[in-house]
């Protein structure tokens, strides 16, 4: 490289190097932000921080006992009072000898074994007879019933089965079959367990109209996204639930659009919407807003860990508040709202001070670009009510964690399965597991639900709750 031979030429270079170290100082920043996300202080979910993740829980010594605590419901094994087989273990000489009366012999101990029997299909044969009337002479036919419609098929016990496995616990097709043929004997074919996702979806539209009809009704909403692959396309599985109730529908959009099509709940939702902020949901203005204090705090941990000092206290006030409601029965006292909202308040005008403003960016288009502390601080002033909801309303949740739980087994799904080949498929699973989700909120056998929808009776679905 030829060196400047003149003061001009020196002071260009310069300028020049510092321009590109400048940059490549930017491009390293963002590199080591991307590398030091994890699930604490982004949106990454636990399973992506590999080897290096810390425990969720760190015990400290002496302030938890081991074992069970007072008044758990354990699952132990106990003593059925009729067991399916009894097997006497009947003594019939003494030590000394004697043959032994056994007519009057006496239970002592009794011990049970709970164990699996050998699986099989029990085949079920309907014969159609035909009698000749006494009277007049004429044939009569008896008639199958419409759940027997050809010569052979399955019944409800491996509909249920197979749209449990596939939908419910995340199984691939083709492993679903490779199970019915280790257990039973039988190779079921792939398209019989696309078939009953299918009929099961059909059975299901009066079910999912009830479970629609009590999450409009909830005091409490809970809403969220997650992308999933449909057809080799990026569509987005969005879910709105309650304690007790789950609907998930799959729309190619995230925002906007698939939050006001028909298929959404929100527009005609009226009461608290927890979200996570993200925009779209604004636009429903018939609704009260809560937002997620887990996204918040991890968004001022990722602020904190980069020295940002106002990031600290706000993260100290969610906490204290949250401490503050769990010891006073969900809700802060009133005598301390006035106080707790001041500051608020006062942290968010301190952190606008130390905050830089949003800066133009020369030869570059749109608004001047803000920093992510500034950007979360502009949100936490706008939503400010939306951010202590769950402070001033006991019916307002501090996270939105419900709705995250909800939608979690379709990552397991993507990762197992990969991804859904058709729209179809993919409206078929959200459906189904949308009834398997409210079913399990409402403690309910998975199996026996789903084996009375495939038998024509899901007005009884949820009589037990």
């Amino acid at each position: 490289m030829q060196l400047p031979t003149t003061i001009q030429e020196c002071h260009k270079l310069i300028l020049e190097q510092q321009a590109l170290i400048n940059s490549l100082v930017g491009r390293l920043k963002k590199l080591e932000e991307q590398v030091n996300k994890n699930s604490k202080n982004s949106n990454k979910p636990p399973s992506s921080d590999g080897l290096k993740k810390k425990p969720a829980f760190v015990r400290r010594k002496g302030a938890v006992k081991r074992g069970g605590k007072k008044n758990h419901q354990g699952k132990t094994l106990e003593l059925v009072e009729h067991p399916d087989v009894c097997i006497p273990l009947l003594p019939t000489h003494c030590s000394c000898g004697t043959a032994l009366d056994t007519s009057k012999a006496l239970v002592g101990e009794r011990r049970q074994v709970f164990d699996l029997p050998d699986p099989k299909l029990v085949v079920t044969e309907y014969q159609k007879l035909s009698c000749v009337c006494g009277h007049c002479g004429q044939t009569v036919v008896g008639q199958f019933s419409d759940g027997v419609p050809a010569r052979v098929q399955y019944g409800s016990g491996v509909r249920s089965l197979t749209t449990m496995l596939n939908c419910a616990f995340a199984m691939p097709v083709g492993k679903i079959q490779q199970l019915f043929t280790d257990l039973f004997g039988y190779a079921i074919n792939e398209g019989t367990i696309s078939n009953n996702n299918h009929r099961c979806y059909d059975l299901l539209e009066a079910i999912e109209q009830q479970i629609k009809t009590n999450l409009l009704a909830a005091k409490v909403g809970h809403s969220d996204e997650s992308g999933v692959r449909v057809a080799g396309k990026l569509h987005w599985l969005h879910t709105f639930s309650s304690a007790l109730f789950t609907f998930f529908f799959v729309h190619p959009k995230r925002g906007r659009k698939a939050l006001e099509d028909s298929m959404s709940l929100l527009p005609d939702f009226k009461s608290w919407l927890v979200h996570d902020c993200w925009s779209s949901y604004f636009r429903f203005t018939g609704c009260r807003h809560a937002l997620c204090g887990a996204h918040i705090i991890r968004e001022l941990t990722a602020l904190h860990e980069k020295e940002v000092v106002w990031a600290k206290w706000f993260q100290r006030y969610l906490f204290t508040l949250f401490k503050i409601v769990q010891d006073n029965d969900g809700v802060l006292p009133k005598a301390i709202q006035p106080k707790a909202l001041l500051l608020f308040d006062k942290i968010v005008a301190a952190a606008d001070a130390i905050e830089p403003p949003p800066q133009k960016i020369k030869g570059k288009r749109g608004k001047p670009k803000a920093t992510k502390g500034r950007n979360l601080l502009n949100r936490l002033s706008k939503h400010k009510m939306a951010v202590v909801a769950f402070a001033l309303h006991p019916e307002v949740p501090f996270t939105n964690n419900l709705a995250e739980r909800d939608l979690r087994p379709i990552k397991t799904k993507q990762k197992v399965a990969g991804c859904f080949r058709t729209r179809k498929g993919a409206h078929n699973h959200a459906r189904i597991y949308g009834f398997v989700s409210s079913a399990r909120k409402h403690h309910l056998n998975i199996f026996k639900e789903l084996r009375s929808i495939f038998e024509g009776d899901p007005s009884s679905i949820f009589s037990k709750c």
